[in-house]
């Protein structure tokens, strides 16, 4: 059976994917309290995929136990796309995460250098990099590592995790906006008009 050969059970990877996944977080560049919520959702998406990937399926269980049936591997469980890609998914999900990693990292860099210098009077507002083309780096970073991991193993809290997590940080999207308008003026406001909030040339 699946179960008895594969890397559930295996605490350590468990550990492992925590580690690697929330170390992601201290790239990102919170500058209010108001969001350490959606810092934290994305945090249990990442405990509830490793759990899931190399603890026990518990999404699998669930399904067996209300309705008596034994679901396929990649359904819920397994490798999400296995019976049509084979490994492929895992594979999307490392190519996904290599672009929300190489994102964050710019972005950190940009707000680091110059818009948190606002607070010694140097501030200013960051159209470079990254910023050139989208006004979120970090949210859209999150989300697409998040879309990644389902790509790769999709469970049942995850589904329900994903566009919770997408809800969550528009709106925090759109306060952080207003914010940056009472800040910067129509110099923001020219921005935005130039620029996307989450997908370059899209949205």
């Amino acid at each position: 059976m699946y179960l008895e050969n594969s890397h559930y059970h295996d605490w350590f990877g468990i550990l492992f994917f925590i580690a690697l996944y929330g170390s992601i977080l201290f790239l990102f560049p919170y500058y209010r309290k108001m969001q350490r919520k959606p810092k934290g959702a994305f945090f249990a998406f990442v405990v509830a995929f490793a759990i899931e990937m190399h603890g026990i399926p518990f999404s699998m269980f669930l399904i067996s136990w209300l309705f008596n049936r034994e679901l396929p591997l990649g359904i819920l469980w397994g490798h999400t796309l296995f019976p049509w890609i084979g490994y492929w998914g895992m594979y999307i999900n490392i190519f996904l995460a290599l672009i929300a990693v190489a994102m964050l990292i710019n972005g950190w860099k940009q707000i680091h250098r110059d818009y948190w210098r606002k607070a010694d009077g140097e501030g200013k507002l960051v159209t470079t990099g990254i910023y050139t083309y989208i006004r979120h780096p970090q949210y859209a970073a999150l989300l697409l590592l998040s879309l990644g991991m389902c790509i790769e193993w999709m469970t049942i809290p995850m589904l329900i995790m994903l566009p919770t997590m997408a809800v969550m940080y528009l709106r925090l999207a759109k306060r952080e906006e207003e914010d940056m308008k009472h800040a910067f003026g129509m110099e923001y406001v020219e921005y935005m008009k130039r620029t996307k909030r989450f997908i370059p040339f899209v949205w």
